[in-house]
């Protein structure tokens, strides 16, 4: 049966899992020691600890659905662990509905049904009305904006009716509309250079499509966004990750050192998601990497400070960069148009292998993006006042709350990097939901289980909401150092 292999790497180990031409997929045993990472320390059995950290796998999406895990065996010896330690974990995560069984086959990952334990759970706490969500950063809909412009494009929509709806390229007025963007911030792009997409997240699958093949190296600051990450481990790269330093962010000659011999780097210089890290100038100048790069601008409208609010693209500086942008950030996530900035030929490349993936970009959301960049929506000051607010509260709150939670403010963007004294992260998303509040734990953001001392905090609820959620979040901490604590004294009695 054909296969196609997956890889991932972490300082020089690659590890490789396997998607069948049915669509069954597989994950060896070193794969998944990989992204579990270090498990080991903390409180209560190490079977309930490894159950802990393969469940937020699942959750958060790195062990896809219907995934068949590797046998006890295999794992228990890729983790150095005993046997029985895997069983009794995977016995966990059967029993709440994470996996299923079957005989003479290997358990696959699944979710719970509605009527599970788990289920019911998860009713009364993660999916409660009143349970606040840290864990995705989106903004608020600026709602007459929205109507304005859907009004516009349903007016404008007739004009469309001679086309067949079916123009992988775009529409020309939002062609025009994201060139006229880039030529108001300084860098000269025509329609040409323009390709429409449904969202950032697509034009990187559709990069990663035409420019990644197996064994490819691809450099990425770390952390990153995560879709990235699975979206170059499927294309079947070795993706070689570059630190960020926690407040002067790039280093240009490590970034030209990882990137020699590579086939791709994918960066997030603007407000970087999750740190919030925002590139210079004077970095931006000096990281001409020698090979592709891919700069994704999704937060570049969203300078709270106005020292970022006129910086130039990096496209700017390295003329042949591609540049991934949309309007989920800086407007709404609601509406999946992104875009690809790029030399023409490489699009043409794009266009021919798009109808494999879908067959363009609905034409009235085209429509309203349009009306939106033509009236400068995406720098909406009213949004960009809100966030600066919001921000401030999360500030405030962090230092009140969990004072001793490392910080840094960042100048926009929607998001704060937090690091916790100790690697708690994955031990505290997993408990945080029955305390009313969901966040996304740092390995989720980088590879081979890195940042376990990290959580991303978005600041993009309301400024009562958000104060809440984190006090929230220090009742969920002080549970789970509680039970730690415990669990500790009570040890020598077992």
């Amino acid at each position: 049966m054909n296969h196609t292999t997956l890889t991932v790497a972490n300082s020089g180990t690659w590890i490789h899992s396997q998607i069948r031409d049915t669509g069954y997929v597989q994950i060896g045993s070193s794969s998944l020691a990989h992204l579990v990472g270090p498990w080991r320390d903390g409180p209560g059995p190490a079977h309930q600890r490894l159950s802990d950290v393969l469940r937020l796998l699942v959750l958060d999406g790195r062990l896809p659905l219907g995934c068949a895990v590797p046998s006890e065996r295999d794992l228990a010896g890729s983790l150095r662990t005993s046997r029985t330690t895997v069983t009794a974990a995977y016995r966990t995560l059967a029993e709440q509905g994470y996996l299923a069984t079957a005989a003479r086959r290997r358990a696959a990952v699944r979710l719970p049904h509605d009527d599970s334990d788990l289920g019911r759970a998860a009713n009364a706490t993660s999916r409660a009305a009143d349970t606040l969500d840290l864990s995705i950063a989106a903004p608020a809909a600026p709602t007459a904006v929205l109507h304005a412009a859907y009004a516009i494009a349903l007016e404008r929509l007739p004009g469309h009716f001679h086309r067949n709806g079916y123009d992988r390229n775009g529409v020309p007025a939002l062609r025009d509309a994201v060139a006229g963007y880039y030529r108001r911030r300084g860098l000269p792009t025509t329609s040409a250079q323009i390709l429409i997409t449904n969202g950032a997240q697509h034009a990187i699958g559709l990069l990663a499509r035409v420019l990644v093949r197996p064994r490819d190296v691809v450099v990425i600051d770390h952390p990153t966004y995560p879709h990235a990450i699975k979206t170059f481990s499927e294309s079947g790269a070795r993706i070689n990750p570059v630190a960020l330093h926690p407040t002067r962010g790039w280093d240009a000659t490590a970034l030209r050192s990882a990137a020699a011999g590579a086939k791709l780097a994918y960066l997030l210089p603007d407000f970087h998601n999750p740190t919030g890290l925002y590139m210079s100038d004077e970095v931006r100048a000096r990281a001409g990497l020698g090979c592709l790069t891919v700069v994704d601008e999704t937060m570049a409208d969203l300078a709270v400070e106005p020292t970022h609010a006129d910086a130039r693209p990096f496209a700017a500086h390295h003329r042949t960069a591609i540049t991934i942008g949309s309007v989920s950030k800086s407007i709404w996530p609601g509406l999946r148009v992104g875009w690809i900035r790029a030399d023409p030929a490489l699009l043409q490349r794009i266009n021919r292998a798009r109808p494999a993936v879908d067959l363009g970009t609905p034409v009235v959301e085209q429509l309203a993006v349009a009306e939106l960049l033509e009236t400068g929506a995406e720098r909406n000051a009213t949004v960009v006042s809100a966030l600066a607010n919001q921000r401030d509260t999360a500030d405030r709150a962090l230092r009140q709350h969990l004072p001793d939670v490392a910080a840094s403010i960042p100048d926009g963007g929607l998001t704060i990097w937090a690091r916790l004294p100790t690697p708690i992260a994955t031990r505290l998303a997993m408990i945080a939901p029955d305390h009313g509040v969901t966040i996304a734990a740092g390995p989720r953001f980088g590879v081979g289980g890195a940042f376990a001392r990290h959580i991303r905090i978005p600041y993009s609820l309301p400024p009562d909401e958000l104060a809440e959620a984190i006090r929230r979040l220090a009742t969920a901490r002080r549970a789970l150092e509680h039970g730690a604590r415990g669990r500790h004294r009570q040890a020598p009695l077992a």
